[in-house]
């Protein structure tokens, strides 16, 4: 409710994450709204991994807990993290649950895909499920991007911005690489691109 409130927005494919069964969902990553969106998109409850400082925030910690997120940080400040992030994983990949990832890792510098790090190939050497590639477009731009300086860093801009998912269909696991993968989101975000930015898509 909260981010129909903050957009308009436009959903495409979302018949495309499996009904049942275990999933990975991937998309590209623009902003801190983009969980909220993607999950709120979502027909199934979802997973998903997050920086592990955000997760320990005093004042959400609770939230992020309720949800169940993963926190995941560089082993070199927290040593076994990502061993015990790709555990819980993997562990919820068994149980049939939904797991969202943004492979970039970090919040984009400009708005654009960049490349995908090798976390993704570690899940699924793990465990070979279908991955959902999304595409995301139109947070660019907010208070919670990158843009004009830090995310958070200065008051809200714009409001009841145009905010375009378009999910695609499932990779199976015999073809999921991170490059085809990636590949996927681009395509799919450039297609969101166009509705954010205002041109007439079909649905």
């Amino acid at each position: 409710m909260l981010v129909h409130l903050l957009y308009r927005l436009r959903f495409r494919g979302r018949h495309q994450i499996p009904p049942y069964g275990p999933a990975i969902v991937v998309c590209n990553h623009v902003s801190f709204m983009d969980a909220l969106v993607v999950g709120g998109a979502s027909p199934r409850p979802l997973r998903f991994l997050m920086d592990k400082p955000i997760f320990d925030s005093p004042w959400l910690n609770w939230l992020f807990r309720l949800v169940g997120a993963i926190p995941v940080d560089a082993d070199r400040r927290d040593p076994g993290s990502v061993r015990h992030a790709l555990d819980e994983v993997s562990r919820a990949l068994r149980q049939g649950e939904v797991v969202m990832v943004f492979p970039e890792g970090r919040l984009s510098p400009d708005g654009e895909v960049h490349p995908f790090r090798r976390g993704l190939e570690l899940i699924l050497a793990r465990d070979g499920v279908p991955v959902v590639p999304a595409g995301l477009a139109g947070l660019w731009g907010s208070w919670t991007s990158n843009h004009g300086g830090k995310a958070l860093s200065s008051p809200p801009r714009r409001f009841r911005a145009r905010v375009a998912l378009f999910f695609g269909e499932p990779i199976q696991p015999g073809e999921a690489s991170r490059r085809n993968i990636e590949a996927r989101v681009r395509a799919l975000k450039a297609e969101a691109d166009g509705w954010a930015d205002g041109e007439q898509r079909r649905a």
